[in-house]
């Protein structure tokens, strides 16, 4: 790993808020993600199951989380299971995690190697009464594919027919959606980093630059800061390219008197950043720019004012609607008839502002999380509303990061420029 050992303390709190939630009798069993292959004989970059990574700290293939808190032998009741060091294969592929350095990052004691692993399980196994299973219950989840978690539910509902089954992922979804001061620092840390970005970025954008030039500022700077990487493929969209959200070609030129939107954020310790920005290309916002971003930065502070404790995600995405209806009157895009005759399945505001306003943020970009329930202190989101004028072939949009407090929220990105103000004085100063 790139980033400096992240405190332990994070990964034991976070088993003790999932042991808090299991039966009495119970045992927990969670287990890595596969290794993809691309082709050939290579594969996929690793990457860890998510919440295996939040009880572990743990990014190593091939790995286990057992929680078995009702152990009659305490050495069990929590264990990590790892493949065991082989140092001709360590010649090829790398040095695996030694007992005592899994133990450091984790913060769990018992180190069982995967050739051990089968008589022991068993035993447990013989002694609980409920196995807590995991699944992805991500609801933005959009694929098919049988991956290793659900292969082990059929590998142990095979073997054990006769125990009852519980989803470890119905608690997930609640425990980590609330995120604790010591995730939230390294959260912190990784905004940090994409903030450093972001500025070097403004003195480096001009016309005629390109968008994968960009992308690779991007890179450079995150690596050089210890950043795992870009949290997710970084958006460099100039001119009307702003327009397709998910843009990710990065191929096009950057010309005088447009404007380049860009969505990137560092990934630190596991934790991802999420920021978007619109810059002018040249280093000046023309009159009718000004005029659209002023209104999406309206937006994105109204949003935050009323992202707080008690509103469903609901709500709170119908309220900023509301706001954006008037917004978008006001700097001519809708009229009063539009208003008038609107579809209320299909608002007038959503021919300019087309997604969602706000999303959870944590180990995955798109983390898990409630839409329905009331928003809880602990909770970390993202605020980005968009304004989408294809006869102006313009996109814009702004984002940060906030974490919801008792009585409201922080914004962990209050410190990177934001007003066209700020973006242009700090890009004349190229």
């Amino acid at each position: 790993m790139k980033y400096l050992p992240l405190d332990s303390r994070i990964f034991i709190n976070n088993r003790k808020r999932f042991v808090a939630q299991m039966l009495p009798g119970s045992i927990a069993i969670f287990v890595s993600n596969d290794e993809f292959p691309s082709n050939g004989d290579a594969l996929h970059p690793f990457k860890q199951n998510s919440d295996l990574f939040w009880l572990s700290g743990i990014e190593q293939e091939d790995s286990m989380v057992i929680l078995f808190p009702d152990c009659p032998d305490p050495k069990y009741r929590e264990v990590l299971v790892l493949v065991r060091p082989n140092a001709l294969k360590e010649k090829w592929d790398g040095k695996r995690l030694k007992a005592a350095e899994a133990s450091g990052i984790s913060g769990i004691k018992t180190i069982v190697w995967t050739d051990s692993l089968d008589a022991l399980l068993q035993g447990w196994i013989h002694l609980a009464d409920t196995i807590y299973l995991n699944s992805n219950e991500n609801d933005r989840k959009a694929t098919s594919i049988r991956s290793r978690e659900y292969r082990f539910i059929d590998e142990m509902k095979q073997r054990y027919p006769l125990h009852q089954y519980q989803r470890a992922a119905k608690i997930l979804k609640e425990l980590r959606a609330i995120k604790t001061k010591e995730e939230i620092v390294v959260v912190q840390q990784a905004i940090d980093i994409t903030e450093v970005t972001f500025r070097r970025l403004l003195q480096f954008i001009q016309p005629g630059v390109t968008e994968y030039e960009i992308e690779a500022e991007i890179m450079h700077s995150f690596l050089c800061q210890r950043a795992t990487g870009p949290a997710y493929g970084s958006i460099i969209a100039s001119g009307d390219n702003a327009r397709t959200l998910h843009y990710v070609s990065n191929n096009g030129i950057c010309n005088d008197g447009e404007l380049i939107l860009m969505d990137f954020g560092a990934q630190y310790g596991g934790y991802n950043a999420d920021l978007t920005r619109t810059v002018p290309v040249n280093g000046r916002f023309s009159k009718r720019q000004r005029v659209v971003y002023d209104a999406c930065l309206h937006l994105h502070n109204y949003a935050k004012s009323i992202l707080k404790p008690g509103i469903s995600v609901v709500d709170y995405t119908e309220k900023v609607g509301d706001e954006a209806t008037k917004q978008f009157q006001k700097i001519g895009l809708l009229t009063k008839s539009d208003v008038k005759n609107e579809d209320k399945e299909n608002r007038a505001y959503r021919k300019y502002l087309y997604h969602g306003i706000s999303h959870h943020l944590g180990l995955d970009v798109h983390d898990l999380g409630t839409k329905t329930a009331p928003v809880k202190a602990g909770m970390l989101f993202t605020i980005e509303p968009g304004i989408y004028i294809e006869e102006e072939k313009m996109g814009i949009r702004i984002e940060n990061n906030v974490w919801i407090t008792k009585n409201g929220s922080t914004d962990l990105m209050k410190n990177i420029p934001i007003t066209a103000d700020e973006i242009e004085s700090l890009m004349k100063r190229k």
